[in-house]
């Protein structure tokens, strides 16, 4: 019988990648638990998924800390509480800082819609397309201290000469459900 390890998945907004990872789980196609959402938005889609499938979860608002290291402290705890072993960030809109990072050095992985290093932060996608791009795509990389600068942990490209953002952004959504998924197994079955 394969080993469940436990992760935790932080979003802030839809939350289409934490139901794949999660639905995944709950399917066993990859070896995990999901043991716990961390979310900044109360009203995030994310948390309804949540709610519907069980999974428990920590909802904070940054303002009310007093400080970045606060509410990290505060999301450590509960990771640990819940024994995560591995932190997939889904969408989460802020920046990881030292107190995250020096509790899950190594375990703190990301999706991001661009092929990285190129077209870093939140309008990657935009970006891309405003620049005139041919090859889109996603990268899953390692958190450290710099924006969407972690190391590679694979990528994966795909081709759209057109010009509408709705468009390419579902494609790289499908693109992104899938490289997640993969990335997460391999990573938890030590390939």
């Amino acid at each position: 019988m394969t080993t469940k390890h436990k992760i935790a998945i932080f979003a802030s907004g839809h939350g289409s990648n934490f139901e794949v990872i999660a639905r995944a789980a709950e399917a066993g196609d990859i070896p995990a638990e999901v043991a716990l959402l961390v979310c900044d938005r109360a009203s995030a889609r994310a948390c309804q998924i949540a709610e519907l499938m069980n999974i428990p979860m920590f909802v904070f608002s940054a303002k009310e800390y007093a400080s970045k290291e606060e509410y990290e402290q505060k999301i450590v705890e509960r990771c640990r509480q819940a024994e995560v072993e591995l932190i997939c960030l889904a969408g989460y809109m802020r920046i990881v800082g030292k107190t995250l990072l020096e509790a899950y050095n190594g375990h703190i992985i990301n999706l991001h819609p661009s092929l990285l290093p190129a077209f870093k932060g939140a309008r990657a996608i935009e970006q891309a397309l405003e620049y005139g791009v041919k090859i889109f795509g996603a990268t899953i990389h390692y958190v450290d201290e710099s924006l969407d600068g972690g190391k590679i942990i694979d990528q994966r490209a795909v081709e759209y000469y057109g010009n509408d953002l709705e468009e390419i952004t579902a494609k790289i959504h499908t693109l992104e459900h899938q490289l997640y998924i993969e990335t997460i197994k391999k990573i938890l079955n030590k390939e």
